[in-house]
């Protein structure tokens, strides 16, 4: 579209996108932002960010971002990160180009809740230019397969994980022989009636058992597993991991759903050990967590069961049916070992919405 004075452009766009909780993780990258191994995880409901995005487009107008705010503040460090991207998404959106931009930026989680906010953030960026694209080309509803499946491609580009929070319910992304339509380039859906009932609504309390800034970042330890001594092994532990508990999803098998889940988590932190240089990001709090959680699950006979990110923060995932026995639980035993007792009551969700 060629821009002149007569035909200046502006408008806006707002989009809310969730996080995600990966249970088979995502652990190592190859070039161009693609990921090592297959992994699938679930879109959260209540954790979320949202965009807003004011565009201009017109004859000499600076091309670019022009400002960013988060939760209203001034973020300098974030808003290089996404003055980047916005460069790079030159090639996918030729609109920006011509376009000046402005952001704002709301999330509903602090950046300290041990969850990744970059896979709701840049997941959200997505879907506000493919937005932008289609009312540019004259349509006002962006929707549809291909509409998603480029706003994952384009949110991955900014966060690999971001490519899994464009879909609601349960998402893999990677190649894999076991999930023909899965892809390294964007997420797929995996659909609602192979996801038995029991898993559709999971809860996701998330215990924040140190709010501090990692020692070591996310980038850094995929960096690490490129001359990783387990290497292959991980490849191949998470496509058969994935397997399995891709069947136990759709049969409704919560003790093998569990024990798919927990060994995922202590297999990250276990590569992150055995990197060179190892590095430990579980703090005693976190083992203290994982102990009672066990030790309920095997009085209780509740298959509830604990996943982490990169970092020592717990995700303890548990049934609806079971959560009038879980919340005295947590609340008693659990939140005592949480900084400050905070904790945050998220679980499944529906996926992006426009705003």
């Amino acid at each position: 579209m060629e821009i002149t004075k007569k035909n200046n452009l502006h408008g806006e766009v707002a989009w809310e996108s969730p996080a995600n909780i990966a249970l088979v993780k995502y652990w190592g990258k190859l070039p161009g932002q693609l990921p090592m191994n297959p992994s699938l995880s679930f879109t959260l409901r209540e954790s979320v960010v949202r965009i807003k995005m004011k565009y201009f487009l017109g004859a000499g107008s600076p091309a670019g971002l022009r400002s960013f705010n988060l939760n209203g503040k001034v973020n300098p460090s974030f808003q290089g990160r996404i003055s980047k991207y916005i460069q790079a998404m030159q090639a996918h959106y030729p609109f920006l180009h011509n376009a000046t931009l402005d952001i704002e930026s709301q999330s509903t989680f602090p950046h300290s809740a041990g969850i990744a906010s970059s896979a709701a953030a840049f997941s959200a960026l997505a879907l506000a230019l493919g937005s932008i694209e289609v009312e540019l080309a004259g349509s006002h509803n962006p929707d549809g397969e291909a509409f998603l499946r480029k706003a994952s491609f384009a949110a991955r580009l900014g966060s690999g994980s971001a490519a899994r929070s464009l879909f609601g319910g349960f998402t893999v992304w990677g190649k894999s022989t076991l999930f023909p339509k899965a892809s390294d380039d964007f997420a797929v859906k995996i659909p609602e009636n192979e996801i038995h009932p029991v898993f559709r609504n999971l809860h996701d309390s998330i215990l924040i058992v140190d709010d501090s800034e990692k020692a070591v970042s996310s980038s850094a330890g995929h960096a690490l597993m490129d001359r990783h001594n387990f290497r292959e092994s991980r490849i191949s532990q998470a496509e058969k991991n994935l397997g399995h508990l891709m069947f136990a999803l759709k049969n409704g098998d919560e003790q093998n759903f569990a024990a798919i889940v927990e060994n995922e988590a202590l297999t990250l932190h276990g590569l992150m050990m055995s990197s060179r240089p190892g590095y430990i990001l579980m703090k005693p709090g976190t083992i203290a967590l994982i102990d009672k959680i066990r030790d309920f699950r095997n009085k209780q006979n509740i298959y509830i069961c604990f996943t982490l990110d990169a970092g020592p923060n717990i995700h303890l995932i548990y049934s609806d049916k079971d959560a009038e026995k879980v919340r005295p639980f947590i609340q008693q035993e659990l939140l005592p070992l949480c900084v400050n007792g905070r904790w945050m009551d998220d679980g499944v969700g529906a996926g992006p919405q426009r705003l």
